[in-house]
């Protein structure tokens, strides 16, 4: 068996460990080679509160990579592939997947659940492959790796802020809070139809982006001025 590094939180420490190779485990896993991963604010929570009699854990939610391996049942994906795995884990069979709510799937985990895997990794055993991973189509260009990553969990978080709140071609829309989250719906409020969008943040490179993205305009004001 060999050995592969994994980024391990602990008690306000951080450190990269070898650790034994993920496996497959049952028929319906993949084994993921990572090549592209995230750190996310939600990852900073249990670095910063953990307890110091605690042990390390292996952390990351935001992953691209390639298909080393796949179990026996697995139709969706071949080795070689390039895939995208979203922060959730999900069987894609159940009637909750099957309705487009994976996030309520039967047999819904979270790789923060999955007590020996983790994004921040070389490698990744992914539960329910066929449900979880989704391909990219080949050929895609290098330069895009890292906005396909943010389809792994910030972009999707902000594209359905969008369309929960109701926009359309030609709408009006303000976005409250200038953070990766708010400016990808600020892009997604673009691609949406949106023909005024008002982006209210106060950090002038994140709102410079925002304008790239598609803001019309920029309120950096708070409070009722700012209303």
């Amino acid at each position: 068996m060999g050995m592969r590094a994994t980024l391990l939180y602990g008690a306000g420490d951080v450190r990269v460990e070898n650790v034994p190779d993920a496996t497959l485990k049952l028929p319906t896993d993949a084994l993921v080679r990572v090549t592209a991963a995230c750190i996310c604010g939600s990852d900073l929570w249990p670095y910063a509160g953990k307890a110091h009699d605690s042990g390390p854990a292996r952390m990351g939610h935001e992953f691209i990579g390639v298909v080393e391996a796949v179990g026996a049942e697995v139709t969706s994906v071949r080795p070689g592939d390039l895939v995208i795995a979203p922060w959730i884990i999900s069987d894609g069979t159940c009637e909750f997947c099957l309705e487009g709510k994976q996030n309520a799937c039967v047999h819904l985990s979270m790789w923060d659940m999955e007590p020996d895997e983790g994004g921040q990794a070389e490698a990744v055993r992914v539960p329910f492959a066929d449900g979880t991973l989704v391909k990219v189509p080949a050929g895609v260009d290098a330069a895009l790796m890292s906005s396909l990553l943010t389809l792994s969990d910030v972009f999707g978080t902000g594209y359905h802020a969008a369309v929960a709140g109701g926009v359309t071609p030609g709408s009006t829309v303000t976005v409250v809070g200038d953070g990766a989250v708010g400016l990808l719906a600020v892009l997604s409020a673009k691609l949406l139809g949106a023909e005024r969008i008002v982006l209210m943040g106060r950090h002038r490179v994140r709102t410079d982006l925002g304008r790239e993205f598609g803001a019309t305009h920029v309120v950096a004001t708070r409070g009722a001025e700012g209303i």
